[in-house]
C-alpha cells in the first residue's frame, strides 16, 4: 500500500492541519518508508513465540491488589460539576453536536 500526495492533502484536511504545499511530497515519501519498513518487520516468522510468555519461560510477574488506595486531596466533585455511578459527566463538545438535535 503506497501512500499517494491526495492521501496526505485528506489526512491533514480530516486533521485540519495546516499544510504547506512543498510539504507535502515529503510526508508521503517519509509516510511511505514507514509503511516499507512495517512490511519487513510483518514478514518475521513469529509462529514459534509465545507472546503471553517472558524470555525466561516465567510469564508476566503479577503484584497483589491488596494495598489500600491513597485518598484523593480534593472531592471528586471539585474535578468536575456533575457525577453519576461514579462517573463524571461532561458537556458535549459543540463539534460532535449532530445539527439535526437543534431543530
Amino acid at each position: 500500500m503506497a501512500v499517494s500526495d491526495e492521501d496526505v492533502r485528506h489526512v491533514a484536511a480530516l486533521a485540519r492541519l495546516g499544510l504547506e504545499p512543498d510539504r507535502v511530497s515529503q510526508l508521503a515519501t517519509e509516510l511511505n518508508g514507514i509503511l516499507s519498513h512495517m512490511d519487513v518487520l510483518a514478514a518475521v516468522d513469529t509462529s514459534a513465540i509465545d507472546l503471553h510468555e517472558r524470555g525466561d519461560g516465567q510469564g508476566m510477574p503479577l503484584r497483589d491488589d491488596g494495598e489500600a488506595q491513597l485518598p484523593l486531596a480534593h472531592g471528586r466533585e471539585t474535578f468536575a460539576p456533575a457525577s453519576r455511578d461514579g462517573f463524571f459527566l461532561v458537556p458535549r463538545l459543540a463539534t460532535h453536536e449532530d445539527a439535526s438535535e437543534d431543530a
